[in-house]
């Protein structure tokens, strides 16, 4: 009997229509538990870096996590994982709500995508009956639409749907998944899914999930539960409301945004509107958020509620949570709430992620502005400017982007394969990409060491790469600090007490210390690939400060959960296996060095000589050389010998 996974993965040959249950390896669990970490182990065996993101070789790979349907509080997090159309690296995105407890339940792990339909068809999963089912019905079809159309045509109201929009059928490069509330939003994920013919998935499952030691585990999961309405009323001093208690960002539960839309950049992220936060500004958003917000909603097994359901008056209901809900309003330097809403559930339609589209649309707008689009590029472009607002040409953009019509085809690509198919000097406006994606608009002054080496080098691609357990910044009074860190059970060492107690404010760049940041940096992204294995939801772990998921427990939820026998070393030590392999991977697409540096106006005061210094040590702390490679000694260590020869073999390492 298995035990937290089912034992079973899903294979659908979409060229030929073949489906197939095929018996999971559980030595692959045992050393890359599930979720992410056995996605990138599959698509390292499968898929070598000759394959671009639109072959019929790429695997879309959608996986549970390893915890998900157990009683695990927060277990919610599906996982898509396939080889990005932006960036022709790793991608990877996830999505909560009630999908992956659905497919457990169903009786499956994973199911693993690979060719291309010749016809538009949808999956659909129905416990131990599997069929591929014609969709060119709900071709053009908006997501939820199609999810809607799907259950009624199924007869099943319960149904869980994850679909693709228009966006993902034109393979816009920054296509979405869909489902409920929650989104696979990152990376191009609904473009891989577009481009092989696939408009949904659609599963139902009514069996159980097997746990190894029930009772042992239910103790944890009682643990977790008893622990968030204790900390819920303990929010952190001196954190946004948005996020100083548990949860994804509490967008959708709390009105004030004064950080958000004082600190991050408005329009193509350049401009900070330093005090666009008035008392006047607050009224309106307490009044808007009221008034629109429905109710608040939550994921699988989860009492955190982080979604709100929106209801703008004469416009269907939604569900919205998180930074989308400022991403278009601010890039659009309008400050209208009800069109940020507007914009966001035709979006969420087309499919298109909520990060990168804002962004691509200032930067047309930008464009526009100084002469590089013209009227001959974009007839019928509706007037607008940074003083009176850009909506009308972000509604105008959305559907030209979504349909890949005129301009919108280049647009589609995202701003650097847009800019360099545009020309004529787009490339300088194409300015906040890392890795060719675009990022989270988060600029400030003085250079953020731990930011750089999380933004530069993280892999994860979206918010929340760079949060994690430990502060943004310093505490002004030591005792604070002191404080602070009485109940701080969450950090690996004691060592990060101190180091936290050591960090006096306005000490950027050169402190905390290189050593200091290797180490923090190290945990933070440890702790986003635990949850991104187990399908825990970061607003319960990686995302929040204290909050009851940590490394000290997580290896008791995988023992209980698998009877694997897990402690923190191992743990650890299977972490390190799982981003050396995501590394590995990029490494093998071509990523070296140059790639890891974050945008050059990420902050006004740079510090070049020091940013490298700060490189080169954390790239000897991960057991990567100078170029940001594994080195052979490392894979040995890690039990990893087949990358090595695997590398060695092209030459990558000698």
């Amino acid at each position: 009997m298995k035990y937290a996974d089912t034992g079973y993965n899903l294979e659908i040959d979409l060229s030929t229509g073949n489906i197939e249950r095929v018996e999971t390896d559980p030595k692959i669990t045992e050393q890359y538990l599930g979720g992410l970490g056995s996605n990138l182990k599959i698509l390292w065996d499968r898929v070598p870096p000759e394959v671009d993101a639109f072959d019929p070789e790429n695997l879309l790979i959608f996986s549970s996590g390893l915890l998900c349907g157990t009683a695990a509080p927060g277990a919610t997090r599906a996982i898509f994982t396939t080889v990005s159309p932006q960036t022709n690296l790793v991608g990877f995105a996830m999505m909560g709500s009630f999908i992956a407890g659905e497919l457990k339940n169903a009786g499956y792990d994973k199911v693993i995508f690979r060719g291309k339909s010749p016809n538009l068809v949808y999956l659909w999963i129905n416990n131990d009956k599997v069929e591929l089912r014609d969709a060119s019905h709900l071709k053009g079809k908006g997501t939820h639409e199609t999810a809607e159309i799907i259950r009624q045509e199924l007869n099943e109201s319960r149904a869980q749907v994850a679909a693709i929009g228009l966006a993902g059928e034109n393979r816009v490069f920054y296509a979405s998944i869909e489902h409920d509330w929650s989104s696979a939003s990152r990376t191009g994920m609904g473009a891989v899914m577009g481009d092989k013919g696939l408009k949904a998935i659609v599963v139902r499952g009514t069996k159980d999930v097997n746990i190894a030691r029930p009772e042992e585990f239910g103790k944890l999961c009682q643990e977790v539960m008893e622990f968030i309405p204790i900390r819920e009323s303990q929010p952190v001093k001196g954190v946004p409301e948005c996020c100083d208690r548990l949860g994804a960002p509490q967008e959708m539960r709390e009105h004030n945004d004064d950080w958000h839309m004082n600190n991050f950049p408005w329009g193509n992220c350049r401009e900070r509107r330093t005090h666009y936060w008035t008392p006047e500004v607050d009224q309106y958003h307490k009044e808007i958020m009221g008034a629109r917000v429905e109710k608040l909603i939550g994921c699988y097994n989860c009492s955190m509620a982080c979604g709100g359901l929106v209801a703008v008056p004469g416009k269907p209901k939604f569900g919205m949570k998180c930074f989308t809900k400022l991403t278009y309003t601010m890039g659009a330097y309008s400050g209208d709430m009800d069109f940020d809403f507007t914009i966001a559930r035709i979006a969420t339609e087309y499919g298109v992620d909520g990060f990168s589209t804002p962004q691509v649309m200032a930067f047309a707008v930008e464009l526009y502005e100084a002469g590089i689009l013209t009227d001959e590029d974009m007839p019928g472009f509706p007037t607008g400017s940074k003083e009176t607002g850009n909506e009308e040409r972000f509604f105008w953009l959305l559907d030209k982007i979504a349909r890949r019509e005129g301009i919108g085809d280049a647009l589609a690509d995202g701003t650097y394969w847009a800019a360099r198919r545009i020309g004529k000097g787009a490339e300088v406006y194409a300015h906040n990409t890392i890795k060719k994606l675009e990022q989270v608009g988060a600029k400030t002054g003085m250079l953020n060491p731990l930011y750089f080496l999380m933004y530069g080098t993280g892999a994860k691609a979206n918010i929340v790469q760079i949060e994690g357990q430990w502060p943004q910044m310093p505490y002004d009074d030591i005792k604070d600090r002191e404080d602070y860190v009485k109940d701080w059970i969450q950090v690996p060492d004691e060592k990060f007490k101190q180091y936290f107690l050591d960090w006096a404010p306005r000490t950027f760049p050169f402190e905390p210390g290189i050593e200091a940041c290797c180490d923090i940096v190290d945990w933070m992204e440890m702790i986003h690939y635990i949850d991104d294995s187990l399908g825990i939801c970061a607003g319960l772990s990686s995302f929040n400060l204290k909050p009851p998921y940590h490394v000290h427990n997580f290896p008791l939820f995988i023992s209980a959960a698998t009877g694997i026998d897990m402690d923190e070393p191992g743990l650890i030590k299977t972490i390190k296996r799982i981003r050396t392999l995501v590394r590995a991977f990029n490494v093998r697409r071509g990523l070296r060095r140059a790639d890891d540096l974050p945008p050059a106006d990420q902050w006004k005061k740079r510090f070049p000589e020091y940013e490298d210094k700060l490189l080169t040590a954390y790239y000897k702390f991960k057991g990567w050389d100078e170029e940001g490679i594994p080195t052979k000694e490392s894979l040995h260590e890690l039990g990893m010998d087949f990358v090595s020869d695997d590398l060695e073999q092209r030459g990558i390492i000698k």
